[in-house]
């Protein structure tokens, strides 16, 4: 019985071993594929990419283009941050950034509530609250204005976008969660719903064109996305816009499509009927 045991042991190591060569290999090829498309992007922001503390490649982005905009120790707000572990601003905390988090997910390590430079503050956010929770985690900072902020809350982000900006938030730098599936030059978003859920299909957020119309009303201009995933746009106030001169201008040479299937092993998000409502209903607007 032991000997048994002791092969059928055998046999799951080897299988194991197998399975982690193949996820390292699997690894490697996404990576190369990566560094083979950041190598031939027009844009040299691109170029910097690399991950700290971000899913992707943000993290070094937005190093780049902090650098240019000369901005060393600034303040920045996030919402969606999910536990904690995985975000675009952890890396500035890491670089004595001050700065608050708002989300409705527990963080996965205890945080005090007595911070002078970091605030979290656990909340569903909607149309009606975010404005509220932006100032007031500004109050708690003892700050007046964010040179940063970050925004990813899987689906009703471009009507929180333009609520913050109609509210006299303007920060230098912007970071959205765009739905890649949707190609300039289609303008999509979903329709409002305060207690929307994320349901891993293709029914979320807005295309890149979309938040490019709003952005651009607002003085902002798009001068990235990043290559590993294809799911994060970066905008800057436009006054700033001579620090990237060497930026493509148009959004066909700035788009970066999705990759994110490619890590989860399966070809993009499933499609929803609500998305083909949506494009019906938007159609009918236009």
């Amino acid at each position: 019985m032991s000997q048994f045991l002791n092969k059928f042991l055998n046999r799951v190591k080897s299988i194991y071993s197998i399975i982690e060569t193949l996820n390292r290999i699997h690894d490697r090829t996404l990576h190369d594929s990566w560094y083979q498309q950041i190598m031939q992007s027009q844009n040299p922001l691109n170029k910097a990419g690399a991950s700290v503390f971000s899913q992707a490649d943000e993290d070094g982005i937005t190093f780049e283009i902090l650098k240019r905009l000369e901005i060393k120790n600034g303040t920045f707000g996030e919402f969606g941050v999910g536990d904690g572990s995985q975000n675009n601003t952890l890396a500035l905390i890491a670089c004595g950034w001050k700065g608050f988090w708002i989300g409705g997910q527990p963080l996965f390590f205890q945080c005090k509530d007595n911070l002078k430079k970091f605030h979290f503050n656990k909340q569903w956010v909607d149309l009606e609250n975010i404005v509220d929770l932006a100032k007031s985690s500004l109050r708690r900072l003892d700050c007046n204005s964010l040179d940063l902020i970050s925004l990813d809350l899987d689906g009703n982000d471009i009507y929180f976008v333009e609520a913050l900006l109609e509210n006299g938030f303007s920060p230098k730098v912007f970071i959205v969660e765009y739905n890649g599936k949707f190609i300039p030059p289609i303008r999509f978003k979903i329709t409002y719903n305060p207690a929307h859920v994320w349901a891993g299909d293709d029914y979320y957020g807005a295309s890149l064109a979309s938040f490019c119309e709003i952005f651009n009303r607002y003085g902002y201009s798009l001068v990235c996305c990043n290559a590993q995933t294809g799911v994060n746009a970066f905008f800057v106030r436009t006054e700033f816009m001579d620090k990237f001169s060497d930026v493509p201008k148009e959004i066909s040479q700035l788009f970066c499509a999705p990759r994110f299937y490619q890590q989860y092993k399966r070809y993009a998000h499933k499609p929803s009927p609500r998305t083909i409502e949506c494009l019906l209903s938007n159609n009918e607007e236009s």
